[in-house]
């Protein structure tokens, strides 16, 4: 047998990251690299999320990108979502979250995609809940954000890293402008602004017993 040309080589090792995460065990993808199947973006400003060489890309105002997919809501899962960030870009990764139009979700948790930006919250953060002040990713560098919901505990990790744990106390309850209590839901991606460039790709979840 011939071996394969150099360039046909190199080319099967670049695409192995992309066929290994489809086959990780347990885990359904949720998104098809070509098309928004599966996700609603809110009706504010959807020029804003385009389909850049397979990830979903950030180029604009504010809009959120909700997972609608799934009619049955998600409660303790293991959620991978591949990230890439531009200098300076601010995003997030809600979970327990439910589709809304406009403005910043009321409902559900947002983790932090923040490297360089000036907020002090870096990424892995649970936004307002238990912040990560240090850098654990990189700009213009693929890393995995993985994110693990199992009863009170909620568990973030960053290219298999754990940056951030938080369990919710006893008697926790929802505020009257941000839910701020596990539940149920669904996830979504955050534009955060015209100057926040990020891509989400090989996104995939594994739902686990509640």
């Amino acid at each position: 047998m011939r071996p394969l040309p150099l360039r046909f080589a190199l080319a099967l090792l670049v695409s192995v990251p992309a066929f290994a995460a489809a086959a990780e065990e347990g885990f359904t993808s949720l998104m098809d690299g070509s098309s928004f199947a599966g996700w609603t973006p809110a009706t504010e400003n959807t020029a804003t999320w385009k389909i850049e060489d397979g990830a979903f890309v950030t180029r604009g105002p504010r809009c959120h990108l909700f997972y609608t997919g799934d009619p049955v809501p998600f409660k303790n899962f293991e959620l991978k979502v591949e990230v890439m960030t531009e200098p300076g870009a601010n995003g997030g990764i809600y979970f327990h979250t439910r589709y809304q139009e406009t403005n910043w979700p009321q409902a559900g948790f947002e983790t932090q995609v923040n490297n360089t930006q000036s907020d002090w919250k870096k990424t892995g953060s649970l936004y307002d809940l238990a912040s990560v002040g240090f850098v654990a990713a990189q700009d213009n560098v693929w890393w995995t954000q993985h994110i693990i919901v199992e009863g009170n505990t909620v568990t973030v990790k960053v290219n298999d890293t754990i940056v951030m744990q938080y369990k919710e106390p006893a008697g926790a309850q929802a505020g009257a402008a941000f839910e701020r209590k596990l539940g149920t839901g669904t996830f979504a991606l955050q534009a955060h602004d015209p100057k926040s460039v990020v891509r989400y790709r090989h996104i995939r979840v594994k739902r686990l017993p509640d």
